[in-house]
């Protein structure tokens, strides 16, 4: 039987997501208020650029460092507990740095401990969308929070600056600290609570360890995970290349942020087409050619063909990358709920990981050749690398993931001596 699409009426009809997906704008407008902000306060006070963009990066780097273990707290305590516990969490840190006196090391490293509540929150949040939404409103539900987030980054950027004129960079952070503090309270009336995730025969410890296990062991994981790495590598080798290629066309500033909204503007609109007028049955087939096409598309620049060109690529190049909100509802579905934080924690922190290398490198890259030659060789490497990844794809609707992940059980609870909770998860 064929599903139908589902409308965001009836996505936002679904009380609980109304909360979560409020909450989550609140959390994701903090995340960069806290970013910027911190940023800005680092660097007036020592003037060090290098100590303002280690406050930035500490993002990434948290994800590397504590994403893999701590989305597993997804997993071991109620997925409701955890989201306001880490929006809790974030709202007693952050004014701490509005304190007068705090030199910039300290500053960074509070900045590093804010972030590494991202991820329990976000694998806590993404293993619970699938029990909050039926049906296709599911998927959609993971375009419409794409398409949020991409607003939001450019949003917050801005909100971030207005926000230290209007009330000096301390203020702005109390500010801050409230939007995840709202957050917290929104989950805590609207989100109903749920028993511990694990099943009575499941793991109740294992690290990322289970993760890896859950995600490489089971065919059909495998290669989503593996689509979704390797084509966002490539295709995000070029963001970090947006400043060289604006110079080589003559461009400053404004040319840099042209080619930087290029492509999240192609993401959301794609993410729109896919998830509102394309059927659900065909979603899953147009996954592997757009996560080629994404790539491929690059390989023109490498002529050197008008800025014009390179903007309305980098759109289309953003359209076909939303083939990752597709992909992310069949990985949710696919994974049992006792597992899902951290099989997500590990296709995340594989995702950031790999995007801010291929950044580094093309970086490099562009020290010897010009800017326009690295994103289009980028954008071969790419394609070429996600064909060779297409025999791995499930083409036919794959046999339940049952015989490897109850092996993945057994050898868990085995291997972990402890015993698993006397209560089962309830999923509701």
């Amino acid at each position: 039987m064929t599903e139908r699409a589902a409308t965001y009426a009836e996505v936002f009809a679904v009380r609980e997501y109304r909360y979560l997906f409020t909450a989550y704008l609140l959390s994701l407008l903090g995340d960069q208020l806290t970013a910027v902000t911190v940023a800005y306060l680092v660097y007036t006070g020592t003037g060090s650029a290098a100590l303002a963009a280690a406050g930035y990066a500490s993002s990434y780097l948290a994800w590397l460092a504590g994403g893999p273990l701590l989305s597993g707290l997804a997993d071991r305590f109620p997925r409701r507990r955890v989201l306001i516990g880490c929006d809790v969490a974030r709202a007693l840190l952050i004014p701490l740095a509005a304190l007068p006196g705090v030199p910039a090391p300290a500053l960074v490293a509070l900045l590093f401990m804010v972030n590494l509540l991202r991820p329990p929150f976000v694998a806590a949040r993404a293993a619970l969308l699938p029990e909050v939404l039926d049906g296709d409103r599911y998927p959609l539900a993971n375009g419409l929070d794409n398409t949020t987030a991409q607003v939001v980054q450019v949003l917050g950027f801005a909100a971030g600056g207005g926000l230290v004129a209007a009330f000096s960079l301390r203020g702005a952070l109390v500010v801050d600290a409230a939007t995840f503090l709202v957050s917290a309270v929104l989950i805590g009336i609207g989100v109903r609570p749920r028993g511990f995730p694990t099943r009575p025969e499941g793991p109740t410890r294992g690290g990322p360890s289970v993760g890896l296990r859950v995600v490489f062991t089971d065919r059909r994981l495998r290669a989503y995970v593996l689509v979704l790495w390797v084509a966002s590598a490539f295709t995000y080798a070029a963001e970090g290349l947006m400043a060289p290629l604006a110079r080589q066309y003559g461009g400053g500033p404004e040319t840099v942020g042209l080619l930087l909204a290029a492509a999240p503007l192609g993401t959301a609109a794609g993410a729109v087409i896919l998830t509102r007028w394309c059927p659900p049955g065909t979603r899953p087939r147009l996954i592997l050619p757009l996560a080629v096409l994404s790539a491929a598309l690059l390989t023109v620049v490498a002529f050197g063909p008008p800025l014009w060109i390179v903007l309305g690529l980098l759109v289309l190049v953003g359209a076909g990358s939303a083939f990752a909100i597709p992909l992310n509802a069949l990985f949710g579905r696919a994974v049992p709920t006792e597992f899902r934080g951290r099989a997500f924690g590990v296709a995340i922190t594989g995702l950031a990981g790999l995007q801010g290398g291929a950044m580094v490198l093309a970086g490099l890259a562009a020290e010897r050749w010009a800017a326009t030659t690295v994103v289009g060789v980028s954008g071969l490497l790419g394609a070429v690398a996600v064909l060779a990844l297409a025999p791995l794809w499930p083409h036919r609707r794959a046999r339940a993931v049952a015989a490897p992940l109850e092996h993945l059980r057994m050898t868990s609870t085995a291997t972990e001596g402890s015993a698993a909770p006397s209560r089962a998860a309830n999923l509701g």
